[in-house]
């Protein structure tokens, strides 16, 4: 036992002092020589810290420390070197109670205080500091507070992100299809268009880019007013790609490529049932396929556009448009308004934060009721302020694509796609 309290004194192992204390009170020791110089050698119980209040000798400074080490260590008894390194360690100022009031009140230290198994709540200084919050600014386009159809076209100040900045126009998409039926020789009314048969497959990739910038805002707005009108342009491309196709080295069936001017003015008014008119618009739209004869296809077209939302769940928007016409000898595709129809309506529903339906259909109102429906949904994936969505699709008609605008098939797509970024 000696010997262990010999190590812990030199180790200045304070908890196993502390422990060892109440066996070397209980033991006769002899005498420790006193730590500072005196006429005659006080008893070494006057000495010993009293265990029930806190010790009254004055904390040494690093030269006394260092003087009562050496004292005590070239004392020869084991017990009384003991009781000598006792004495050091109650004069301790880390060994003292933390208040005043509580030594002279001849409380129990704090940690005597508590149970053996209850932790020690951390004091103010132990915790770490609070950090301070750290605020991001959003893109008015990008602010929730403002409602979808704000937000898109920018309809107030407020929901603006400024002039040619890059945003998402149409969803850009990456999908695997699968049809029940593929152009694979595709034609036209037009001499000189029908080509020739490939053995395509039906399944394919499609693949779709859209961007926008806008153009200048506030052109007939004044500048005090709540709403910001706008000139835009954007560009959509998209693709169907044979990659499960290696016998014929995988090639991309078909490009259109859309680029289009848009104005958007906002006739803001309430509607009866809570809804709201929020937009009106005008655009100049131009579609090709960017081919030679005999798969060549374009047609360009001028459209009116309106939009109304309820709140943040629902949106319905419509365009009209009429086909700018063209030389007869020029026309890749006669005929065009009456397959892939002369209006659109589509509605969007949000029921929550990470769903999202959405329906649109298209009509020729011709002589022959053709055009096409689709129906899409998509499912935020990561956190619900995330624009990456997967994206369901079932498209049923004509138009899927320009080189298919006068043959009618069903697509059902999935994939990922990204959303007005």
């Amino acid at each position: 036992m000696s010997a262990a309290r010999l190590l812990c004194g030199w180790l200045t192992l304070t908890g196993c002092v502390g422990a060892l204390a109440p066996a070397a009170a209980r033991a006769q020791a002899p005498a420790a020589p006193a730590l500072e110089p005196a006429s005659e050698p006080a008893p070494a119980s006057s000495r010993l810290p009293s265990p029930s209040a806190s010790p009254s000798i004055a904390t040494p400074g690093p030269a006394a420390n260092a003087a009562a080490w050496q004292r005590c260590t070239a004392l020869p008894d084991d017990t009384a070197r003991l009781a000598c390194f006792d004495q050091w360690a109650g004069q301790q100022a880390w060994q003292r109670a933390p208040t005043q009031s509580t030594a002279a009140a001849g409380s129990p230290p704090a940690s005597a205080a508590r149970s053996p198994t209850t932790p020690a709540s951390p004091t103010p200084a132990d915790l770490p500091p609070t950090p301070e919050p750290i605020l991001v600014q959003v893109d008015g386009c990008r602010d929730t507070h403002y409602s979808l159809l704000a937000r898109f076209w920018e309809l107030e100040p407020g929901s603006s992100c400024g002039v040619f900045r890059f945003r998402g126009y149409r969803p850009i998409t990456v999908s695997v299809v699968g049809a029940n039926t593929v152009n694979d020789q595709p034609s036209s009314p037009a001499p000189g268009h029908t080509a020739t048969p490939v053995n395509y497959r039906r399944t394919e990739m499609r693949l779709q880019l859209s961007v926008r910038t806008k153009l200048a805002q506030g052109l007939l707005t004044p500048d005090a007013s709540q709403r910001l009108d706008s000139l835009w342009f954007g560009y959509t491309q998209q693709s169907y790609w044979q990659l499960f196709s290696g016998d014929i080295s995988r090639p991309f069936r078909n490009t259109d490529h859309e680029p289009e001017v848009v104005y958007v003015y906002p006739t803001d008014a309430q509607l009866p049932g809570g809804w709201r008119w929020r937009y009106s618009g005008v655009g100049l739209v131009h579609q090709s396929n960017g081919q030679s004869l005999p798969l060549s296809r374009s047609w360009n077209r001028v459209y009116l556009m309106t939009g109304v939302e309820l709140d943040t769940r629902w949106a319905v928007t419509a365009r009209v448009w009429h086909r700018i016409a063209e030389n007869a000898t020029n026309d890749d595709n006669p005929g065009i308004s009456n397959y892939v129809g002369r209006a659109e309506l589509q509605a969007t529903w949000n029921p929550d934060q990470v769903n999202t339906y959405i329906a649109t259909l298209r009509n020729s109102f011709g002589s022959a009721w053709r055009g096409s429906a689709r129906l899409e949904w998509q499912h935020t994936l990561g956190e619900k302020q995330s624009n990456l969505r997967l994206h369901t699709q079932l498209f049923s008609g004509y138009g899927d694509s320009l080189v298919d605008y006068n043959r009618k098939r069903t697509v059902l797509s999935l994939g990922v796609s990204l959303v007005d970024f």
